[in-house]
């Protein structure tokens, strides 16, 4: 039963569920954890990252990457891009079904909450000042340093050196924790292309009470920087013979 593919779409399940979970209980009115702040909401981005690896290793993908973008940039340095698809289409999928499962556990929150902007931003990411050029460039520091970093935690020479069996999804919710407090807030850190169009397609589609604009305008940067930042640091990779 477990598969490749299965793993890829629960363990992005989990990781939308979890994460989009932990910005509807801080944004949403009468929640009981309203207005807990961006320390939270970066802590459980963290741990959704890390039981989100956990399940698709359980699941049958031992790359556990639940991310495009981490996915073209492990191609790039492999130079071998057979998963890509496949992988893409389990996490576009996941994505949807753990943003729908956030709107199902919040459902009598979103009539409590006035702000079309705040419900969106359950979904997905959007800039804290718009400026297409320095959003992008934000998106693709901040994928970078995610994908490198990934890379170099388990590479040969980090690995190989003394890390334990099992640790890997601990240090990448480290990584994605320090990613979210020091470069997330310019653009709320996507970093990821299905976690951010996956639930925003789902905000377009299902019936939250009183929602508003999906914000399509915004939609290409947290898909092409991400994307543009997995491939500058699959190529670093693999220049420095990181594998």
């Amino acid at each position: 039963m477990i598969s490749p593919w299965l793993g890829e779409f629960l363990g992005t399940l989990i990781l939308i569920l979890l994460g989009d979970g932990v910005v509807a209980a801080v944004l949403l009115k009468k929640s009981k954890a309203e207005g807990s702040g961006w320390i939270v909401i970066t802590a459980g981005w963290a741990f959704a990252v890390m039981c989100g690896v956990f399940t698709a290793i359980a699941c049958g993908s031992r790359d556990a990457h639940l991310n495009p973008a981490v996915t073209l940039g492990f191609a790039v340095r492999a130079g071998a891009y057979g998963k890509f698809l496949l992988y893409l289409s389990a996490q576009l999928l996941g994505a949807i079904a753990g943003a729908t499962l956030v709107w199902l556990h919040y459902l009598p929150h979103w009539k409590e909450t006035p702000d079309k902007g705040t419900k969106l931003g359950v979904f997905c990411t959007g800039p804290a000042i718009r400026n297409t050029m320095a959003n992008l460039a934000s998106e693709i520091i901040a994928t970078f340093v995610l994908v490198f970093v990934a890379g170099a935690i388990f590479s040969k020479r980090v690995s190989g050196s003394g890390t334990a069996a099992g640790l890997g999804p601990y240090l990448v919710g480290s990584l994605v924790w320090g990613v979210g407090l020091s470069l997330g807030g310019t653009t709320g850190y996507a970093i990821n292309p299905a976690r951010d169009f996956g639930p925003r397609l789902a905000h377009a589609i299902l019936p939250v009470a009183g929602k508003g604009s999906s914000d399509w305008n915004y939609a290409p940067i947290p898909i092409v920087g991400p994307l543009l930042g997995g491939v500058v640091a699959g190529l670093l990779l693999k220049f420095l013979a990181i594998e």
